[in-house]
């Protein structure tokens, strides 16, 4: 984790040059049924740069957590006409009790840490019954060969983010969740947008 903050701290002054553009529509959509629910309690897992941000409706509180301060930083001027905070820390250990939030917002970041089942089973913790966790991220299906993809996964995951995460993989080890919704997103169904439901 601690070459992925570094990689991070560097990238963060051309992050949004990179990814803003092409995932703009896509958060969007990911984030727009957000707009019909009653106040709630949000995580913006892994916020990064805060590109999450300008898509999120102003009735519910949030929190923004991400690994590396110089992400957060770039976050805060996005975040003039929300209410929310700040956290620095990891995905993979959440500092928050066991229910804490009505919803999770899982943004290219089940990707990017070292453990994505740990990921996703500590956002599933912290999330309430009833609750749901939005994800956007990169994934291979199963049984697929992707070779360019795993060859260059050794250094990618190192660096920046992970090429070789099979989400069928990770959320087998986590009995409480059920699909709602998968669809593909970009690239011919690399990164794909899915809605998660937390059973009990």
């Amino acid at each position: 984790m601690i070459l992925l903050q570094r990689s991070y701290t560097l990238f963060a002054p051309i992050y949004d040059a990179l990814i803003a553009g092409p995932s703009a529509k896509v958060r969007a959509r990911s984030l727009a049924p957000l707009a019909a629910l009653p106040a709630s309690d949000i995580l913006i897992d892994g916020i990064g740069t805060g590109l999450d941000l300008p898509h999120l409706p102003p009735q519910h509180r949030y929190t923004g957590l991400d690994l590396t301060q110089a992400m957060l930083e770039r976050a805060r001027p996005r975040a003039s006409d929300l209410d929310i905070d700040f956290i620095l820390g990891d995905s993979q250990c959440l500092p928050f009790p066991d229910a804490s939030f009505d919803h999770v917002v899982l943004h290219l970041i089940l990707a990017v840490v070292p453990e994505p089942a740990a990921c996703l089973a500590e956002a599933a913790r912290v999330v309430r019954p009833g609750g749901s966790l939005r994800i956007l991220d990169k994934f291979l299906r199963p049984g697929a060969l992707a070779p360019m993809r795993r060859l260059l996964n050794p250094l990618s995951r190192r660096l920046a983010t992970r090429l070789d995460v099979v989400f069928e993989d990770i959320l087998a080890d986590s009995a409480n969740l059920a699909v709602i919704d998968d669809r593909d997103a970009l690239l011919s169904g690399w990164f794909r947008l899915i809605e998660l439901r937390k059973t009990h």
